[in-house]
């Protein structure tokens, strides 16, 4: 019997997803609406009658304090009517997963129901919508643009008209090859891409030539098997390949790009440091390795999920942290999440929904979904979200980017391990479906108008709570020494994560045991898909008892799968039929070299023109309310940033914690008072001007975050996470190898190691515009850089807030003529400048004299002056403390050549140079102070005042005056209610 539970906001209560959808329909045009919403389930049971019906309804669905529901057969009138609550006449709009995508709640509802005692239900959920207001075409067209994501859902206008769950058909076996033989390379390139292989045109020339040799075609799985390995997302072969780069300083060459700049530079920092290195594992596991204590170490990765997140904002950020706390929990044998990051690049939420392109979701709903999936990830698994940033530009229309990052504790015992010969390969945790399937080869391709319906399935679900039963097993497991190694079930699936542990050994799989969530998959979409929150161990016989039992006690899955075994080959089974068999020197060897063409040519910079006026207070106003500056509250509040209990500087600071922190402090062991300090830096604007002073400006900027809250700059391990456009354009890929050498020579200086890094490449939106022509919106090249750094003791951290009346202010660092890419430019529509640069050996010398500073305590508050300038940094450290200042910018170090004097107080106002931080000092320690900064150049520029008031003077005179409620509202205001 099939029922049906629709769950209502009780009498009285507000509809609160009601107030969303009206919100988000009239942004869209869609205005006048009345609407009513509630919460469905459709139950399907044998032994289910009614009055079973309710009893669940009430037991496991319904809250009856906040809510009322209601119970009856699918589609009967008393469930289509529209609540009371509606006045006008209404429509039954209703949204559901389609058939065989993953339905979390549904699977925590059968469980419930079990536990009731009705075992053996099947659930599925849905979303109901009553609407007044739209006829009928328009109801469909705010269903596609507001309701339903294509993607992952169907919505039905009117009753359903099902009478029974669909359950899917058993899968019937049949063993398929691909024709490769005898086609030219046109067929070959078709065939890569209508397979979602997405191979070039070498590789692709190298599968057919090996099996050519060997006399036969592929099977279908042999083919995806090299597809997920070669893949760009799997194997980084344009970074880590081989690229002829030439740009004004001429040509180079390299064999691995990668290896000769960003991991060089790591390798030489290893050697000079000797015995006092502390890096522990660098870029050959999930995550890099650190020394933390005398028992322990800390683990750090970034994760990007940007084609997921375009296609289905929610499911692909949610799985982008689940990811990326999975690469945690995948490193050496198990590493404790403790901190999560999240850095995100969208359109301007303001964007007209007329004006996107087909296949393109509004940048506004994308925010929305990508903020809620991280917020419920994060928050369901008990693991603090502590550092990030939002960027804003018009180029990512057609491709946010989401960075997802998660920082792990592992005992210095538990840092490494490896799969031994002869091993079973246990899968744990959730169970195989068609969700993710052709993920890892999706996320190479560019994103077109078609992608939503091609790549549909590439989007994953995510089930945090699975997660977190999977974590907790995971850790007991690890302690009791019940396996060798362990890795994630990421891009490609099993097919990777068998295929890489079983690398330097072989492997043979028994795919038809691999736990399913429904009838029909085939043993190739076994091998293949990216369901989430599964982890493999290699476990010796004699342990695999005592794991399976551990598991079963905390319900979590777990079976053998397959077998290390020493042949050198991954040998691919269903029910006793080997499907595919392949050598590993194949998979992880095998791909051709290419050699790609760079060149890199730098804009010519011409002059940037300051306004000519006396006063900048409308400008400080205006920086304050951009995008990329205002607060991101909106989205930090969602976020739980206090579970476990270990965060000692918040993202949200000052005495109402609302100031914007430079970096986090989490104290990941509760017994100590050593602490992890998390920050990044990020600007791709500059990146329009030189991508190599872009890398390095966010290098600097991640660094000069953790030192404003007390960092041992000498401790920082760094991350890269390149997002770019499509490298097979020579200038696309020069500014990348231009970054990258940027990248190598920073670390070197301010001997900040690299220790994990990703890219995401391909960041290109195609579609065909109203005359046919086709179109393509490239993202700007974006280098996130995290910054993992220690701090001793965190009695000595730092906030940016302002604290007290009567202290002296002081500015550290120069500021040059580099406005380039600023912000003052950006609000007053203005072009030309420098971009700014950063002095590494300079940098080095103030970060160290700016620390022994801070731990002297001599240094009450700290903020680095970044986007906006020395004039926003002022600003913010007033208002997050409620403290008035007074400061004179001409006092400040400056330096630079400028055409007249309001070039010159513009720059000291707004420019964004590198390496400068602001302080605040008592009075009676400023001489202790400038001792510590004798070496670098700072300046005594202004003082703190017991008063509400915001002034800035040049040579005496003031350019900018305030209040700092005005101050405040100006930067809250524009994302306040996203």
């Amino acid at each position: 019997m099939l029922w049906e539970v629709d769950v209502l906001p009780a009498d009285g209560r507000p509809d609160r997803a009601a107030e969303r959808l009206v919100e988000a329909a009239a942004h869209a045009g869609f205005t006048g609406l009345a609407v009513a919403t509630a919460r469905g389930f459709l139950i399907e049971g044998d032994a289910l009658d009614e009055a079973a019906a309710q009893r669940i309804a009430d037991g496991v669905f319904t809250d009856s304090v906040v809510e009322l529901r209601r119970v009856g057969k699918v589609d009967c009138e008393h469930l289509a009517s529209a609540p009371a609550r509606m006045t006008a006449a209404a429509k039954l709009v209703q949204v559901l997963p389609k058939v065989g995508v993953m339905d979390p709640t549904a699977q925590s509802a059968e469980q419930a129901i079990a536990d009731l005692g009705f075992a053996g239900s099947r659930v599925r959920t849905l979303r109901k919508y009553w609407v007044a207001g739209l006829d009928d075409s328009r109801l469909a067209e705010l269903g596609r643009k507001l309701l339903a994501n294509d993607a992952i859902e169907q919505f039905v206008i009117g009753p359903l008209g099902i009478e029974h769950l669909p359950s899917g058909a058993p899968y019937k076996f049949e063993l398929k090859h691909v024709t490769l033989s005898g086609l030219d390379d046109d067929a070959l390139m078709r065939l890569s891409k209508s397979q979602q292989l997405y191979l070039q045109l070498a590789e692709m020339q190298t599968i057919q030539r090996y099996f050519g040799d060997l006399n036969r075609e592929p099977t279908d799985i042999e083919l995806e098997t090299i597809a997920q390995t070669w893949s760009e997302h799997c194997s980084h072969k344009t970074l880590a390949g081989r690229i002829a780069y030439r740009d004004e300083n001429g040509e180079r060459r390299f064999e691995s790009m990668l290896k000769e700049t960003i991991f060089a530079a790591t390798k030489q920092l290893q050697a000079q440091w000797g015995a006092d290195d502390w890096c522990v594992s660098v870029f050959k596991d999930n995550a890099g390795i650190v020394r933390f204590d005398e028992t322990d170490n800390v683990c750090f990765k970034v994760e990007t999920h940007n084609h997921p997140s375009a296609l289905e904002p929610y499911g692909g950020a949610n799985t982008g942290l689940g990811g990326v706390i999975r690469d945690t929990l995948g490193t050496g044998l198990g590493a404790k999440p403790i901190a999560s990051t999240d850095v995100f690049c969208f359109a301007p939420p303001d964007t007209a929904d007329d004006s996107l392109p087909q296949g393109v979701l509004a940048p506004r709903r994308v925010m929305n979904g990508v903020v809620e999936g991280v917020r419920d990830y994060g928050n369901r698994m008990g693991i603090p979200t502590v550092n990030g940033a939002i960027c804003f530009d018009e180029r990512y229309l057609g491709n946010p980017l989401v960075f997802c990052g998660n920082v792990g504790l592992i005992p210095h015992e538990m840092s490494f391990g490896k799969p031994q010969p002869n091993d079973l390969a246990v899968a744990i945790g959730g169970r195989t479906g068609r969700d993710g399937i052709h993920g890892a080869t999706f996320s190479s391709a560019e994103l077109t108008h078609e992608s939503e319906s091609l790549s549909g399935g590439a989007v994953q679900i995510g089930n945090a709570v699975e997660e977190k039963k999977v974590a907790d097993v995971l850790l007991a497991a690890r302690d009791r020494g019940l396996y060798n190694a362990v890795t994630d079930c990421g891009a490609g699936g099993f097919s990777s994560a068998i295929g890489e542990m079983g690398e330097e050994i072989g492997a043979e799989v028994w795919l038809e045991k691999a736990p399913l969530k429904y009838y029909g998959l085939s043993y190739t979409e076994i091998w293949i898909s990216e369901a989430q929150e599964r982890m493999v161990v290699s476990v010796s016989d004699d342990k695999w008892e005592e794991l399976r039992q551990l598991c079963e006690s905390e319900g979590v899955e777990a079976t053998a799968i397959a077998r290390f075994t020493p042949t050198g080959n991954l040998k691919l089974t269903y029910h006793g039929e080997t499907v595919g068999e392949l050598p590993m020197a194949l998979l992880h060897n095998g791909r051709p070299p290419v050699v790609r063409e760079a060149t890199y040519t730098p804009p010519a910079v011409t002059p940037f023109e300051a306004p000519k006026r006396g006063d900048f207070t409308e400008d400080l106003h205006k920086i304050l309310g951009s995008l990329n500056v205002a607060s991101k509250e909106w989205v930090i509040r969602q976020y739980d940033h206090e579970v476990q209990s270990g965060s000692v500087v918040k993202p949200l600071v000052g005495i109402h914690s609302d100031g914007p922190g430079d970096a986090a402090i989490v104290r990941p062991k509760l017994t100590s008072r050593r602490g992890v300090v998390i920050g990044c830096g990020i600007n791709p604007r500059y990146g329009d001007l030189d991508a190599y002073h872009m890398a390095a400006s966010a290098i600097d900027e991640a660094m000069r975050n953790c030192v404003a809250v007390g960092a041992d700059p000498s401790r920082i391990a760094l991350l890269d996470n390149f997002c770019w456009g499509d490298c097979e354009k020579s200038q696309t890929l020069g500014s990348l190898v231009r970054a990258a050498l940027a990248c190598h020579d920073l670390a070197i200086a301010l001997e900040a190691p690299f220790v994990s890094g990703k890219d995401s490449l391909n960041n290109e939106f195609s579609y065909f515009d109203a005359s046919g022509a086709k179109q393509t919106i490239a993202i700007p090249p974006t280098l996130l850089i995290s910054a993992m750094g220690q701090i001793d003791d965190v009695a000595n951290a730092v906030t940016m807030d302002l604290k007290r009346a009567g202290s002296v202010l002081f500015v550290v660092g120069v500021t040059h003529n580099e406005m380039g890419g600023s912000h003052l430019g950006l609000v007053n529509d203005l072009t030309g400048g420098d971009v700014p640069k950063v002095d590494p050996a300079g940098a080095k010398q103030t970060f160290a004299a700016l620390h022994a500073a801070i731990k002297q305590g001599l240094v009450l508050a700290c903020h680095d002056a970044s986007e906006g300038g020395l004039a926003v940094a002022f600003a913010e450290m007033a208002f997050a403390g409620g403290v008035a200042i007074e400061a004179d910018l001409a006092s400040a170090p400056l330096a630079g050549e400028y055409a007249n004097d309001y070039d010159r107080m513009a720059a000291a106002l707004f420019s964004e140079s590198n390496t400068r931080f602001v302080c605040e000092v008592a009075e009676e320690d400023a001489e202790r102070f400038m001792a510590c900064l004798v070496a670098v150049p700072h300046a005594l520029v202004g003082r703190t005042f017991d008063e509400n008031g915001f002034r800035l003077k040049w040579n005496g005179v003031r350019v900018v005056e305030s209040g700092l409620a005005s101050l405040k509202e100006a930067w809250q205001a524009p994302l306040r209610m996203a």
